[in-house]
């Protein structure tokens, strides 16, 4: 039986959904969220495996507490879901300079806090499983949401160098990367006017707006099937270093990265006549000024 500790424990969304995923492997969890009220039916369903949190996953104080009393109730967290996010839209010229650090401060800093909380009782357990929930938009560009997507391209990278660093400690660690799924991520998008005051990215914002209006409650990817998926990750014996999910993101990552590597394959000569010229005898430098050798 083991242990799952999740942040963003909303009806409906992802959090949930691998609550319930872990739930039904016969596992426990903890289930963070801003609103525990909304989760106290389903708690009051599951006393002995559940426990639901209150916390502001942006203040790590609360992030380091709830980490505690999770340990001291189930004795230690053997799966980690940071899961807890949120996009808003604008242009990177346009959006104002408060709205690109809360997207950052809960979708990235929020992350590195409860990871860094939930790390030292994974060494001294000597192993367990990190889910960093990142997006499509952490693999491809998406106009519209330009700091979105830079906070995701940042959890990438940060997993990517988090994976090497905790495998000697028998720790494993997955970036998940959903595309549009029918979660009540695009719900709020009705209530949220365009506000920048650059005129010329406002067409481009009101059909970002409007698409995301359009597809509220039509998304393609089911949650449910998405966490059972990931959940039966965490169970192989080799843990996949990423894990795309839905069939329309598939597609968009597959293709962005068959573009990427043609246009690498086709610069290749350029690449490596950026080195110093090799010759019989010549020393070869490394490390930017310095002699190797």
């Amino acid at each position: 039986m083991k242990t799952w500790y999740i942040t963003g424990g909303t009806p409906g969304g992802f959090g949930m959904a691998y609550a319930n995923a872990a739930l039904e492997a016969g596992d426990r969890v903890v289930l963070t969220t801003r609103r525990p009220a909304e989760l106290s039916d389903w708690a009051a369903r599951h006393p002995e495996r559940a426990l639901v949190l209150p916390v502001d996953v942006t203040d790590t104080r609360q992030v380091q507490e709830s980490v505690a009393e999770a340990e001291s109730r189930f004795g230690g967290i053997d799966v980690l879901v940071n899961n807890a996010g949120r996009g808003w839209y604008g242009s990177v010229e346009g959006m104002s300079d408060a709205d690109v650090r809360r997207t950052f401060e809960l979708n990235f800093f929020s992350v590195l806090a409860v990871t860094r909380a939930v790390l030292p009782g994974m060494r001294r357990r000597g192993g367990g499983s990190i889910i960093n929930m990142s997006s499509v938009a952490g693999l491809v560009g998406v106009p519209g949401f330009g700091i979105y997507t830079a906070a995701k391209f940042a959890i990438e990278g940060l997993t990517e160098v988090l994976r090497q660093e905790v495998e000697p400690f028998g720790i494993r660690v997955l970036a998940v990367e959903p595309g549009a799924f029918r979660t009540r991520a695009y719900s709020g998008f009705a209530d949220e006017p365009i506000d920048e005051h650059l005129t010329d990215y406002q067409p481009m914002l009101a059909a970002v707006r409007a698409a995301m209006i359009e597809q509220d409650g039509r998304q393609p990817g089911d949650p449910d099937r998405g966490a059972r998926a990931v959940v039966a990750a965490i169970d192989q014996d080799v843990l996949p270093k990423r894990l795309v999910l839905g069939g329309a993101g598939y597609d968009a990552v597959a293709g962005h990265l068959d573009a990427m590597i043609a246009e690498l394959r086709g610069q290749e000569a350029i690449a490596r006549g950026a080195d110093f010229p090799r010759s019989t005898g010549a020393a070869v430098r490394t490390g930017g000024d310095v002699p190797a050798g």
